[in-house]
């Protein structure tokens, strides 16, 4: 019996409509920022467990302006926690949203796969007397095992 996990189909104008609304996603976000897998391995993170940290922190140098120092950019540090707040919940939808597209591409390939193995098993059974054992071996290749090395023994 074959699987289907998911049945969807997406039309071109549906298609056209979640491109532009990217691309206005894009152009409205363009500020956002693309870091290198050196830099986010170099900067300190605020997680949920720094947040309450944080958070006090910049509370309590705004509360007493007296002890903080021209060099200290408070106002950034503000800026930087309201656009935080701000963004977090967009952020949120979107990744929610990119993980629904990677479980239903997941689920559309299993999809797929599971008819694949059972055509191919239908093919080997059924295929053998109607001239389809090329085409079947040519899909075969799929399980095909590159050339082992013999393991050297050890000295």
């Amino acid at each position: 019996m074959s699987q289907n996990l998911i049945t969807l189909d997406v039309s071109d104008e549906q298609l056209a409509a979640a491109h532009e609304a990217l691309s206005q996603l894009e152009a409205v976000l363009s500020g956002l920022v693309s870091l290198s897998p050196d830099d986010r391995r170099r900067l300190a993170k605020m997680g949920p467990k720094s947040e309450t940290f944080c958070r006090q922190a910049v509370r309590v140098l705004e509360q007493n302006p007296q002890v903080v120092p021209p060099s200290v950019d408070l106002a950034g540090a503000l800026l930087d926690l309201r656009t935080l707040d701000r963004l977090s919940p967009l952020l949120d939808r979107l990744q929610r949203l990119a993980e629904r597209g990677d479980d239903t591409e997941l689920a559309l390939g299993a999809d797929i796969m599971a008819f694949s193995l059972e055509a191919y098993g239908l093919l080997k059974v059924a295929g053998k007397n109607q001239g389809l054992d090329g085409l079947r071996k040519e899909m075969s290749a799929r399980w095909a095992r590159g050339r082992r090395e013999p393991a050297t023994p050890p000295a």
